[in-house]
């Protein structure tokens, strides 16, 4: 199983990620922050709780545990979760009980939509956490031309034109007034520079000259990138997904403040964030993880996002995956997603082989 990696590796020596796993391990399911006693206790090792301490101070300052104000013990960072998944945790096999489940819930249909309904459902009841499923991208399409009107201040009527015949309409909004003659320009721009372009290669181009033009501070075609941005992603990365489980969420102590539960809520409802993770997670091999702000989606700052893709004819179909509180058990909801993905990908090839 393939798991994304972190970018870089911190110098932490074996005893002090021991430590580290010991205290994610007793933070995840406890829930509260771990003290020098309970890792000594639960460690194996043979260490005074000053030297415990003293291991927790280097790891603070590695910015891989936080001392929660109101406690004298430590609680792990996005970045302590990061190091845990990719070096430490241990996956556990899922049960044989637990893999007839999926497979008598996924191969009792031949509906494409009752299957990723049927997904979704599953991984939230197995994971109790929300469960998510990408569905089925749509035929390719080609671009021909897009258009911007102005609806009001900040808001613009974009149309879309494939060379398919296609006619996609979607209201977006801008973060500053536009005159119709630079937006005659923005759709000049992205008509000459994309016409004929496949909708998912034009999504891949869009991704990388954005950044190409926000280094070269040529703000016009920022802007129209931009622009474009919001209008192509839902397109290319399938209409819709199916999530099952959200107040499942509401479980969970990490979602205490009202005002952060319903900003999540609202991005499921919202819809467009959580699809371009999802789309961007049909380039990634095997699992994929976003943990706490690794999103770089705000509302998503408290969760972490467990995805895969599942396949269609040997291509990537579409995404499922899990989100939870940053202090899920990643050892039983990596297995669970990947094994999900490689099931419904067989349901699928079944149902269009029949």
């Amino acid at each position: 199983m393939t798991i994304k990696k972190a970018s870089s590796e911190l110098p932490v020596n074996e005893r002090a990620q021991h430590l580290l796993k010991v205290l994610i391990e007793r933070y995840i399911q406890d829930g509260e922050p771990v003290g020098s006693r309970t890792l000594s206790r639960d460690s194996g090792l043979d260490l005074s709780p000053a030297t415990i301490r003293n291991v927790m101070a280097d790891l603070e300052d590695l910015g891989l545990v936080t001392s929660p104000h109101t406690s004298s013990g430590r609680v792990p960072t996005a970045t302590g979760y990061r190091m845990f998944v990719d070096t430490l945790v241990t996956l556990k096999p899922l049960e044989a009980g637990k893999i007839q489940q999926l497979e008598s819930g996924l191969f009792s249909s031949s509906d494409p939509k009752i299957l990723v309904e049927s997904a979704s459902k599953l991984l939230s009841r197995l994971t109790h956490m929300a469960g998510l499923v990408m569905i089925p991208r749509r035929k390719q399409l080609t671009f021909r031309q897009i258009e911007f009107l102005p609806l009001s201040s900040k808001r613009l009527l974009t149309i879309l034109v494939t060379t398919e015949g296609e006619v996609h309409n979607r209201v977006i909004e801008v973060r500053k007034n536009y005159s119709p003659s630079q937006l005659v320009e923005f759709a000049n721009i992205l008509n000459q520079h994309y016409i004929g372009t496949s909708m998912e290669e034009m999504h891949t181009r869009l991704v990388r000259e954005m950044e190409q033009a926000r280094a070269d501070m040529n703000q016009i075609m920022a802007q129209a990138l931009e622009m474009a941005e919001q209008v192509i992603d839902p397109e290319i990365g399938g209409d819709d997904y199916v999530m099952a489980g959200q107040t499942n969420l509401m479980d969970f102590n990490d979602f205490s403040q009202m005002n952060k539960l319903r900003e999540l809520f609202d991005s499921f409802t919202e819809k467009h964030e959580i699809l371009h993770l999802l789309d961007g997670s049909m380039l990634a091999e095997g699992v994929q993880l976003f943990i706490g702000e690794e999103s770089g989606y705000k509302p998503l700052d408290q969760c972490s996002l467990v995805t895969a893709s599942y396949q269609l004819d040997s291509k990537v179909a579409g995404v499922l995956g899990v989100v939870g509180p940053t202090r899920m058990a990643y050892d039983r909801v990596i297995p669970i997603v990947d094994i999900t993905a490689k099931l419904l990908s067989s349901a699928m090839q079944s149902r269009k082989d029949k």
